[in-house]
């Protein structure tokens, strides 16, 4: 048990810096502008109005999703951290449950979170699909996008979730505070 946990912590950082050196991540280029007009926390908001502003985009669905309810904790954080210094944060809900969407509830589970950043109602997965899901090797949707001022896309979490005290959350936080203290 104990080698299973020393080549785990081994091969973790390696792990991070592999998934960003993969070719077929949209990394260094500004993804495509959303077109969504359902939000919560915020009037729309276009990737355009957004530059000059670090931006961490999350995907994230329901309480059926653990990743996204533990990953939760981590954004409040973040937004609460640094949005005085430039940083915004976005929930981007796409809804994966076999009942009916009701934006009702979908306004519950952001006070549930305690979310007071915007949150995207991503109808059809329209935005999820033209960032991410073209690609046939990407099965995750809690998927993260760290884009820097210029709207450029600069570092990828491919999904699953981070919570404070694991790599992937401080690999998260290193990125933002990179790009936060960028011209």
């Amino acid at each position: 048990m104990l080698n299973v946990l020393i080549l785990i912590l081994l091969f973790s950082p390696m792990a991070i810096s592999a998934e960003q050196d993969d070719k077929h991540l949209p990394l260094n280029t500004p993804p495509p502008e959303w077109i969504v007009s359902d939000w919560l926390n915020s009037e729309p908001l276009t990737l355009k109005e957004l530059q000059g502003q670090v931006v961490l985009v999350r995907w994230w669905t329901g309480p059926a999703c653990p990743y996204c309810i533990n990953s939760a904790a981590a954004l409040n954080e973040f937004h609460d951290m640094y949005k005085n210094d430039g940083l915004q944060v976005l929930g981007f809900y796409h809804h994966k449950s076999r009942s009916p969407f009701d934006q009702n509830t979908v306004r519950e589970y952001v006070k549930n979170l305690n979310f007071k950043f915007p949150v995207a109602i991503d109808h059809n997965w329209k935005t999820l699909n033209e960032w991410w899901l073209q690609d046939d090797r990407r099965k995750w949707t809690s998927v993260s996008f760290l884009l820097d001022k210029e709207g450029v896309v600069r570092y990828i979490h491919p999904g699953g979730q981070y919570i404070k005290g694991d790599g992937v959350y401080e690999k998260v936080q290193q990125e933002i505070e990179k790009l936060l203290k960028e011209k």
